[in-house]
């Protein structure tokens, strides 16, 4: 736990065109059989996360927390 809040709401945002393009592509991956639920699934966890990673250095140029210990962290 940190003593002070994140610099920005979780990034991709919702309504992210990328986000939507990597969702639309999984259903749409499931839906002619070329990949199991499962495996849609990881794809498009794995390359949201990419997307909320380039969302994030946007919002926050210079920030470099990673999860780690907050002494470790330049929040911006």
């Amino acid at each position: 736990m940190t003593d002070s809040p994140m610099p920005s709401p979780p990034f991709p945002s919702p309504d992210n065109a990328a986000l939507q393009v990597v969702v639309g592509n999984a259903i749409a991956a499931v839906d002619r059989g070329e990949a199991t639920v499962e495996e849609a699934i990881l794809h498009a966890a794995v390359h949201g996360w990419y997307e909320g990673h380039i969302q994030g250095e946007d919002e926050c140029p210079g920030c470099d927390f990673r999860g780690g210990l907050p002494k470790n962290a330049n929040r911006g």
